[in-house]
């Protein structure tokens, strides 16, 4: 069990097949990935489990455990898995601190269809033996060019966000009774405001877009009901983040706010939106699919304690 040793070892590293793999040698080139976090189990020649951190770009901190394949030829890899992540995270992950969550993309069927679940299932039990649980499991979405734009209705107005200030105080406020389960899960070991901040940073921060396409939502005397922020990360255009103030939640403005970041994103002929959230998150699912987003995919995320 070792790292690569650079990209010069991809062709071995992906000999285990993930939706991600394209995205490896760029990764490397922009420093969101190191050797040094690209582990594989080695069996002879035969590779027989593999995992892999990522960060966004500008960070030196792992943030993401976002690649972990198993040889599922037999019934051995299970086990190797979960030998390799704790060989591995001694390594990478430094001493006392908590191990970046893990993610997996899965088809948004896979516990209908046999062979995908028994790859999400193994991979989940294998995470298991090393202290992960299950935090959540997230619809991702995508709007495709073709698809309808809704004009605006009137409702609400909508002007760019003023500052990182405001920003973050409409980010602290939403958080009261917020159905995401990372918010809550922050919440559980943070202030409203440490969370709103530590979110600001660890995402909105690293967006590769301007902030003036954020858009705060107000009625027609200025009292801000929600924002959007559309925005590009390092692979897609995305809404980033959506919320509705608690106190004007239940009215349907959701679907205004999400209508106007959609057009702001349309509008720069991006070939792709994409977005996410909970499964149980129903109110903000529905939301997505009435502005004409499509389910392609879900995420499986994992977290130690």
């Amino acid at each position: 069990m070792r790292p690569i040793t650079g990209r010069e070892e991809l062709d071995l590293f992906t000999r285990l097949p993930y939706v991600l793999d394209d995205e490896l040698a760029d990764d490397l080139t922009a420093g969101r990935r190191l050797p040094e976090w690209m582990w594989v189990a080695l069996r002879g020649d035969r590779l027989v489990a593999r995992a892999a951190w990522w960060c966004p770009t500008g960070d030196t901190e792992p943030f993401l455990l976002d690649v972990f394949d198993l040889d599922d030829s037999d019934g051995a890899g299970i086990d190797a898995g979960a030998r390799l992540l704790r060989t591995a995270m001694a390594e990478v992950v430094k001493e006392g601190a908590r191990p970046p969550e893990y993610i997996r993309m899965v088809p948004p069927d896979w516990r209908e269809t046999p062979a995908a679940r028994r790859v999400v299932e193994d991979r989940m039990t294998a995470l298991e033996r090393t202290g992960a649980a299950l935090l959540v499991e997230r619809l991702r979405l995508e709007w495709r060019p073709g698809a309808p734009v809704p004009e605006p209705k009137g409702r609400l107005a909508f002007r760019p966000v003023r500052d990182t200030e405001e920003m973050l105080s409409l980010m602290t406020s939403v958080l009261d009774g917020t159905l995401d389960v990372h918010s809550r899960e922050a919440l559980s070991r943070m202030s409203p405001r440490e969370a709103a901040v530590a979110h600001y940073e660890d995402d909105l921060a690293h967006y590769r877009s301007p902030q003036e396409w954020w858009r705060v939502a107000t009625l027609p005397d200025g009292e801000p009901v929600g924002f959007v922020t559309p925005a590009r990360n390092d692979y897609n255009a995305i809404i980033g983040y959506i919320a509705v103030l608690p106190a004007y939640r239940g009215k349907g403005y959701i679907d205004d706010i999400l209508a106007e970041g959609t057009r702001i994103l349309a509008a720069k002929d991006v070939p792709r939106i994409r977005a996410a959230t909970d499964v149980g998150n129903v109110p903000m699912a529905n939301a997505f699919l009435r502005a004409g987003y499509v389910n392609f995919e879900r995420s499986i995320n994992m977290t130690w304690s």
